[in-house]
């Protein structure tokens, strides 16, 4: 059975992150639109591959702050944030037929962090909030193997770490584990999918051409210092998505590990996260000032922040995309991934194929 959004959330945070240490979390409702677009790798085409989408409706392949800043509501639970958060979505290959299904997940949960030497709570200068047109990415969507030695602490090895997930199996007497990549067993509780963002930027662009170069990773990831040449200390973000895969356990019992991202990535290692700030920056600047020194605050209870306006699960479960940019079959069952994504193992990059160069 597929625990409800809210408290799978509640449940893979306690599984995964350091709770007492996260600023709050921000629960968001299963994706408002699942479509092939991604308006910071493929502004103003479709996509490669298959997105799933939260935040404000106002998504669209060309996107901009003020765009964003218009929707007319958001999947996530804070009035004040309209920002979007984005991941490919998960699918189960069926073992016997070939055929793809979409897997159904319990929402994603973000948490927004005050990490680092820079934090007041460290003695630094403070944390700043993302300014206007603001956007980033971590992961990589061609990535099928692990290749840094760990603990090289380069922006590329720790890239690489940063995407670390964590196989839920809290409902039997297994024990849970963390893994890089995809696990090798049913998860019975769910896949937990789990991500950090960069939390410095460069103090400049709002972007860069990689959309990676504007901003780094803190020293150890999760806390440490800013590098010199992006010396802008800011909230990191740290998403997890439940997917449930125990849906699909009788299918493939006894067999090799079936699912696969909509990036063609039958590893896992391809999993990645995009963040389009949509915030009142104002609003976001208050809170990180602010609501930092109650118990409740403290243990990231996002409904003790007094700046924010909380909006109810319910309300955010009904919000959905002003439009669909990109109508096909994503639901399955069906012979072939959204797009031109043959399953690509490794453990050299993936080639990202369009539609043009498609050899399927």
């Amino acid at each position: 059975m597929f625990l409800k959004p809210s408290f799978v959330a509640i449940l893979a945070s306690l599984a995964s992150v350091d709770v007492a240490n996260a600023w709050f979390r921000l629960p968001c409702a299963q994706p408002m639109v699942q479509q092939r677009v991604d308006p910071i790798i493929s502004p103003g085409q479709i996509s490669q591959h298959l997105h799933s989408f939260h935040g404000g409706n106002g998504i669209s392949m060309n996107l901009t702050y003020d765009k964003l800043r218009a929707s007319t509501c958001t999947s996530c639970q804070v009035a004040q944030d309209l920002s979007a958060y984005w991941t490919p979505t998960l699918y189960f290959k069926d073992p016997v037929t070939g055929q793809f299904e979409k897997v159904p997940n319990g929402g994603l949960l973000v948490y927004y962090q005050n990490r680092g030497s820079a934090d007041k709570a460290n003695g630094g200068k403070g944390l700043k909030a993302f300014p206007p047109g603001f956007r980033m990415i971590t992961g990589d969507p061609k990535k099928r193997s692990k290749i840094y030695p760990e603990g090289l602490g380069t922006q590329a090895e720790m890239g690489e770490r940063a995407i670390k997930s964590t196989c839920l199996r809290y409902t039997t007497n297994n024990p849970s584990y963390d893994f890089y990549g995809f696990p090798t067993t049913d998860c019975e509780a769910g896949l937990n999918s789990r991500l950090h963002m960069p939390a410095c930027w460069d103090g400049v662009n709002l972007d860069s051409p990689d959309h990676r170069s504007h901003v780094a990773y803190l020293s150890q990831i999760d806390n440490g210092d800013c590098p010199s040449t992006h010396p802008i200390p800011l909230m990191k973000l740290f998403y997890e998505v439940t997917w449930d895969i125990q849906t699909f356990s009788s299918r493939w019992k006894g067999k090799p590990w079936p699912f696969v991202w909509s990036n063609s990535d039958p590893t896992g290692f391809g999993w990645h996260g995009d963040f389009f700030n949509g915030w009142d920056v104002n609003a976001l600047q208050n809170a990180i000032d602010n609501c930092n020194s109650t118990p409740d605050q403290l243990n990231g209870i996002v409904q003790a922040c007094q700046v924010f306006t909380i909006i109810p699960a319910t309300t955010t479960q009904a919000c959905r995309a002003k439009t669909t940019e990109v109508v096909e079959s994503i639901n399955g069952p069906m012979t072939r991934l959204p797009g031109c994504n043959p399953l690509q193992y490794g453990p050299g990059d993936a080639t990202l194929y369009t539609t043009a160069n498609c050899p399927i």
